[in-house]
């Protein structure tokens, strides 16, 4: 046996090890639960010992999937390392479940079914504890294979399907039904429009521009200000909106003042470091680490504020059904503290211990991304779930991040391919012997600004017409003129991957949570 051999093996041990523990944290985690819950109380109810494992398992694949969204761009450009993101990302998710989780919570998601047909308590309790089930055995085999899927679709597709088990086809509102998959399309599609339009308004306006530095310090505070107003206001109406209720206008009149003083800050601080940094890309660049490393954590407040309900609110509408005296069904269900940290601590354990998987996926193995790119998703994200929401379109925000990082790479390929056609046709324009005169156009022109650049190939494109010896031109040129050039910059295969995890999402939740509902049924009368 070589020392490469030995060196595979000893790697897969270490790989070995490393899973090991992870489970062992994750299962300590669940005894805790089983303790605390069992401990609860003179008389600790059995249902409610299971449904608080469940929760507590589906919270955290919540965090192992759905944070990935948050902070995937950040890593990926390297704006934060991947310690940093999972430390970021777990603190803030946290204090959004605890903070600004709410007091309450509907006990059926996205009125998805009507609970006037569920016959009793105890089979709303069974439907409850089959779909968290379902919601978490879904999320934990699409983060084995890397594909972020929205948590949201799974835990409605999982009530769905069991509310359909105990209720027949009547139970569903099979509308609400047809808007969920009107998101698979709506949600990307507006992501990745909104992404790929702020990078190219940033290539126009600073990178292209001969002097990026000079221009960087004029459109930065600009865009930092835009991000912070749309940050401001998305926070108030997705963040913070179960402890403080404002509306639409007053959040945006707020957004704007903090924008406008966000920007009004940084101008001086930006134009102040002209002199100290290069006129590179690399150096306008940094300019977006900070505004990225906000941007994750204040994603990740609002996603822990609003998403912690699809841990914690069957389990909390099972709480609810087995403390009600009258044996009644109520629309609302409040959420203890208990219950509520059990949620806010579970995403933050998911995503330490299984996060990373998903967030390279979204960070690096769609495209490459750095700051600027990152940025753009950040931003794109927030304003697509703004104005969906008030157009009452129905959108996913793992769907928006994602389709916003599918945008950016797209509109690189497109930018590639643009750019390579230009210079085949100013190698075109010229004698096929005179590369001296192609070297010195090309200096030129890449040197030149964006209008520049279009006077430049006016001029060159009139002074070909001018020109009528063919032989000027030779074959390989002529040819080169009609060349398309297409570099693919986004992996196709994650396209495939991810559209089709999206897809399935609501069946397959639906399908586990109607088998799920059967065996727990068939097992709680028998027993």
């Amino acid at each position: 046996m070589n020392h490469q051999q030995i060196n595979k093996i000893h790697n897969a041990a270490n790989s070995g090890r490393l899973e090991l523990i992870r489970l062992g944290i994750a299962l300590l985690f669940i005894v805790g639960i089983v303790l605390y819950t069992a401990a609860r109380g003179t008389t600790p109810s059995l249902m409610l010992i299971v449904a608080s494992v469940i929760g507590a398992y589906m919270a955290m694949n919540i965090g192992a999937n759905d944070v990935a969204n948050n902070v995937g761009p950040a890593v990926g450009s390297k704006a934060l390392t991947m310690g940093g993101a999972l430390l970021i990302a777990g603190i803030f998710e946290a204090a959004g479940a605890i903070i600004a989780g709410g007091d309450v919570v509907a006990t059926i998601r996205s009125g998805i079914i009507d609970p006037t047909l569920i016959p009793d308590k105890q089979t709303f309790i069974w439907i409850m504890l089959a779909a968290l089930l379902a919601g978490a055995l879904w999320l934990n085999v699409a983060t084995a294979i890397g594909a972020p899927v929205s948590t949201t679709h799974s835990i409605v597709g999982a009530v769905l399907g069991a509310g359909v088990a105990a209720g027949g086809m009547g139970i569903a509102d099979w509308a609400q039904v047809g808007t969920i998959a009107a998101s698979w399309v709506i949600s990307p599609l507006l992501g990745g429009i909104f992404a790929a339009l702020f990078l190219y308004l940033i290539k126009r306006t600073i990178t292209y521009q001969e002097n990026m530095i000079a221009a960087a310090a004029r459109m930065v505070p600009l865009l930092v200000g835009l991000m912070a107003w749309t940050f401001t206001t998305y926070l108030m109406l997705k963040g913070l909106n179960k402890i403080w209720k404002v509306d639409f206008t007053v959040a945006v009149g707020i957004g704007f003042a903090v924008g406008a003083l966000v920007c009004a800050v940084l101008l001086p601080m930006i134009k102040a470091r002209i002199s100290e940094v290069q006129n590179t890309k690399q150096s306008v660049n940094n300019f977006f680490t900070i505004p990225l490393i906000f941007a994750a954590a204040l994603l990740s407040f609002a996603h822990g504020a609003n998403d912690v309900a699809n841990a914690i609110g069957p389990l909390a509408a099972i709480n609810d059904a087995l403390m009600s005296s009258d044996g009644s069904l109520h629309d609302k269900a409040s959420i203890p503290l208990w219950i509520m940290v059990i949620g806010a601590i579970g995403i933050s354990l998911g995503l330490a211990l299984y996060g990373p998987k998903v967030i390279r996926t979204v960070g690096s193995e769609i495209t490459e991304l750095d700051q600027m790119r990152a940025f753009c998703i950040a931003l794109a994200a927030t304003i697509t779930v703004i104005v969906a929401s008030q157009m009452g379109l129905p959108v996913s925000s793992t769907h928006i991040a994602v389709g916003g990082v599918f945008g950016v790479g797209f509109l690189r390929e497109y930018l590639k391919a643009n750019h390579a056609r230009t210079i085949d046709e100013i190698k075109a324009h010229h004698p096929e012997d005179d590369q001296a005169a192609i070297d010195a156009f090309m200096l030129r022109f890449n040197k030149a600004g964006v209008n520049e650049k279009a006077v430049l190939l006016a001029e060159l494109k009139t002074k070909a017409k001018q020109q009528l010896d063919p032989a000027h031109f030779s074959k390989m040129e002529r040819k080169g003129l009609k060349k398309v050039y297409r570099q693919e910059l986004v992996k196709r295969s994650q396209i495939m991957k991810i559209a089709a995890a999206w897809v399935v999402t609501v069946p397959i939740s639906a399908l586990l949570a109607a088998m799920l509902y059967f065996m727990l049924r068939g097992m709680l009368l028998t027993s």
